[in-house]
């Protein structure tokens, strides 16, 4: 191995640990705030993708009918107990802001308006599945203990992966890249994709500590993360946290698909395993702390760069092998601080 393709595997495992970061970062918010882990974020990355893709075609993708069945079920769960006004922000949310973002696609879709039009339409149409879900399945289920609300993960996961199949089919798709520029570093060319990917990630990364440290929402979200009970006593609605956290999830999900997309063919189901990547760099950081989780996700792209040199045939099963040493030695600590106490 020269130094050229030393480089180019590093460019490559940044380029994708980037987008596991913010993966990463959607499951540590989303298990702070919530206790859930988010096993379908992975769905809102793959629909994104396949949307994008389908509104590149100049077609209406069928991932708006998901999206209007979502926030009908949505709306039907959650007006039970609710009365007045409330009903009229529940139907505004659920139900007439799916039918304008269904208008909206349908003009636009077949006038092909560019990449830039189609990629905020992918995630307008992706990023409020996110909160519909969590009214249907997981607000019901706010005081149950990890286990049942990683039951109720791997059902939703379930459900939306037939979804998927549903609206998509079985074939791939890849969209069209943000830009086809070149740059030459050294003995590396990097594309205007890559770029792209970089910048919009640290945009995020940024977008999201300037929200948790100079925002009344922020501020809130990160309350209901320490003490849920406490966050109640002192008013905060920890139910509106777990709408906030879901749909930042959703958007950073669906921003994620439309990144991806250019780089390689999205199946319906491939979300989970983009999803699983962010999980290990995730339970790395402890399902806690935001900065080593994204440390570890760029770790997690760089070894999976390495390992599909090496060893292509083998590369998903080395990535998932990270975990054990790490999961290892949080047993032991945990062991040793309960002997302790």
């Amino acid at each position: 191995m020269d130094s050229s393709i030393l480089l180019i595997l590093i460019q490559d495992g940044i380029v994708n640990g980037a987008i596991y970061g913010l993966l990463a970062l959607c499951l540590v918010l989303v298990f702070a705030v919530t206790q859930v882990i988010l096993i379908p974020q992975g769905e809102f990355v793959s629909f994104a993708a396949l949307t994008y893709a389908t509104l590149d075609l100049g077609h209406v993708p069928a991932s708006l009918y998901l999206l209007g069945g979502l926030g009908l079920a949505a709306f039907l769960r959650a007006m039970w107990g609710i009365r007045g006004r409330a009903i009229l922000w529940l139907a505004l949310e659920t139900l007439v802001l799916p039918a304008a973002i269904a208008l909206v696609t349908i003009w636009l879709a077949p006038l092909k308006p560019g990449v830039a039009i189609e990629a905020a339409l992918a995630v307008a149409i992706v990023a409020p599945m996110a909160p519909y879900l969590y009214r249907i399945a997981f607000q019901p289920l706010a005081e149950a203990s990890v286990l049942v609300l990683l039951i109720a993960a791997v059902g939703v996961h379930l459900a939306m992966t037939g979804l998927g199949l549903l609206s998509f089919g079985p074939e791939g798709s890849r969209g069209p890249s943000f830009s086809d520029s070149q740059f030459n570093l050294g003995p590396v060319d990097i594309s205007g994709q890559a770029l792209w990917i970089l910048g919009l990630a640290v945009l995020s990364m940024i977008a999201l500590y300037v929200f948790f440290e100079f925002t009344l929402l922020g501020t809130a979200l990160r309350a209901t993360a320490v003490n849920r009970l406490g966050a109640r006593l002192v008013g905060i609605r920890t139910t509106q946290s777990g709408l906030i956290a879901f749909s930042l999830a959703g958007v950073i999900g669906a921003l994620s698909g439309v990144l991806i997309a250019p780089l390689t063919t999205v199946y319906y189901d491939g979300g989970f395993l983009i999803g699983l990547k962010g999980f290990v760099a995730a339970i790395v950081g402890g399902l806690a702390s935001y900065p080593i989780a994204i440390i570890a996700a760029l770790a997690v792209g760089i070894v999976e760069s390495f390992s599909s040199f090496w060893a292509s045939a083998f590369k998903e099963v080395i990535v998932f092998a990270v975990i054990i040493p790490v999961l290892l030695w949080r047993s032991l600590q945990h062991r040793q601080t309960e002997d302790e106490e």
